[in-house]
């Protein structure tokens, strides 16, 4: 007996619970997450320290990276975080959010399990909530904003920013963050497309200054020229981008070749050489000044190009490739006897390689319209680097997310109170026993600002309490928490706003996932089978069955 339930034993290696202590323990496993991440939200939040199997350390207060580390057994604390990693790939920012919001919302159902409410009847009135909240969401509390005007989105931005450890370098984070996203993006067919994983690729090179840091009007890359003679150093270059070899093709297959004389084998080097010889002429008909390939260049192929002053980088990444495309506005061939001159990229203004360190590294910057760019990030060391590209990355995504959806909500806790003063309003006109797990979601959303103040240590009965008696008012829904000291704030003044977006999605993600949880009512394990004779481990603490051999 395990807790007044039974495990069933199906056979010798699964087993089974079911009922309502499923559910509690559920609920137990997603606080129990929540409560990991929840130290972490707002301006005064605290860093993590995690070590992974391999022995390496990350510090980081980004909800996602915290629980991608986490070796995690419970099935239900599994899909918590499969949660958080939905919201960091949807919208880029939110994942502490919707991890607090999803804990909780599973905890103020506990009460309803309890008292035998079916999980059904919750999950109804949840729905409804939900329902309730995107649409107040868009209609009450959204206000339009002017994607053009470059102050108001650094101004959003920062809000973003505000939690993080890059806050100290807060303006030239947000112009980096700004720059990069504007940079990147394209409009095709009235269609916004604005691909930052693809094309605004962040390099981190350990030493110097986060000052030092910066976006590139162009695109770098870790290599060096492959012939010391080339040249390292080209204003206004025609670029020539490959994908295959300037080498000698080797054969698919096996290729078996008998020689008779000594004659027919250096005929047969030669017909290699004049190979390697003939692509050459191909690529020098177009008078490139650089040819960039990603894959090998053979000692030949660089002597005829050298010959030419022909500056040549080879094995260059595909994803590399891709964005020196964008930046300077080549084509990449395949094949050299199909190269024509719309294939030469002009848009770059300079070609320069500078070593950084111990390395060396090529800049082509300068582009005249570039769609594609890198991030420079200098700093002390590894740790605060990746720490860097993290908070960046949130930043980008948030310039991204108000370009697709430009329409913002007020922050600091501010959009969660509303929304919980407007579900008590509207709880009073439903009837029936739908109406209790109605108004707990209220008091669910209500943790937003309830975190917030906890973390930077302020009362947190009486800032709550006069925090609903503002947003008991007509017409105050931007009324806050400031998460450095604690106090209520007026949003509109104090400058925080958050992309709708985000918000739907935290919403949305947070309280599906409590619903999704709330509806298991078993769950079957196997337990892994031992040894190479096939016989099945008896689970732990399970009895042999009667008549069994002992």
């Amino acid at each position: 007996m395990a807790g007044g339930l039974p495990i069933i034993i199906l056979n010798q290696n699964t087993k089974r619970e079911s009922g309502r202590k499923v559910q509690i323990g559920n609920i137990e496993a997603g606080k129990t997450v929540a409560d990991i991440i929840r130290t972490c939200l707002g301006p005064r939040s605290m860093l993590k320290m995690l070590m992974d199997p391999m022995g390496g350390i990350v510090m980081t207060n980004d909800g996602n990276a915290i629980l991608r580390e986490l070796n995690v057994q419970h099935p239900a604390a599994k899909s918590m975080i499969e949660v958080a990693r939905t919201q960091d790939e949807e919208t880029g920012d939110g994942t502490k959010s919707v991890i607090i919001l999803a804990g909780e919302v599973l905890s103020v159902a506990e009460l309803f399990i309890h008292q035998q409410m079916h999980p059904t009847v919750i999950i109804a009135a949840y729905r409804q909530a939900l329902e309730d909240i995107l649409e107040d969401l868009k209609h009450k509390i959204a206000v339009p904003v002017d994607t053009t005007n470059k102050e108001e989105m650094l101004k959003i931005i920062s809000s973003c920013l505000g939690t993080k450890f890059i806050s100290k370098w807060m303006d030239l984070a947000c112009s980096i963050a700004l720059e990069a996203t504007t940079t990147v993006a394209t409009e095709e067919n009235n269609k916004k497309e604005i691909d930052i994983k693809r094309y605004a690729k962040v390099e981190k090179i350990p030493g110097g200054l986060i000052e030092d840091s910066k976006v590139l009007q162009g695109v770098m890359f870790n290599k060096d020229i492959t012939h010391p003679k080339m040249r390292r150093r080209i204003e206004n270059p025609r670029i020539l981008l490959l994908d295959c070899n300037l080498e000698y093709k080797k054969g698919e297959s096996v290729t078996n070749i008998e020689i008779q004389k000594e004659e027919d084998f250096s005929k047969i080097l030669k017909i290699e050489e004049e190979f390697i010889e003939k692509m050459c002429k191909e690529i020098i008909a177009l008078k490139p000044d650089l040819v960039i390939t990603e894959k090998g260049v053979s000692d030949l192929a660089q002597h005829y190009l050298v010959k030419e002053n022909i500056s040549v980088i080879r094995r260059v990444r595909k994803s590399d490739n891709n964005r020196i495309a964008r930046a300077c506005g080549a084509n990449i061939a395949n094949r050299t006897d199909e190269l024509k001159e719309e294939d030469i990229g002009t848009g770059c203004g300079l070609f320069e390689i500078q070593k950084i360190g111990d390395e060396y590294f090529t800049f082509l910057t300068e582009c005249k319209n570039p769609k594609a760019c890198t991030i420079l990030l200098r700093g002390a060391s590894k740790d605060i680097l990746n720490e860097v590209e993290r908070n960046l990355q949130d930043a980008m995504n948030v310039a991204r997310n108000i370009m697709l959806d430009p329409y913002l909500v007020p922050g600091g806790g501010a959009t969660e109170m509303a929304l919980a003063q407007a579900l008590n309003e509207r709880a009073k006109s439903i009837t029936g026993v739908h109406q209790w797990p109605y108004r707990a979601i209220s008091r669910a959303l209500e943790v937003i600002p309830r975190t917030l103040v906890q973390n930077c240590g302020a009362n947190c009965i009486r800032t709550l309490t006069s925090l609903r008696a503002k947003h008991s008012q007509p017409n105050n829904t931007s009324w806050g928490i400031d998460g450095t000291t604690g106090n209520l704030v007026d949003m509109k003044t104090f400058g925080v706003w958050e992309p709708i977006s985000v918000k739907q999605q935290v919403y949305k993600t947070a309280i599906e996932t409590a619903i999704l949880l709330l509806r298991i009512d078993d769950i079957v394990s196997g337990v892994k089978k031992q040894g190479s004779g096939g016989a099945a481990a008896a689970p732990q603490g399970a009895q042999p069955a009667e008549g069994a051999e002992q």
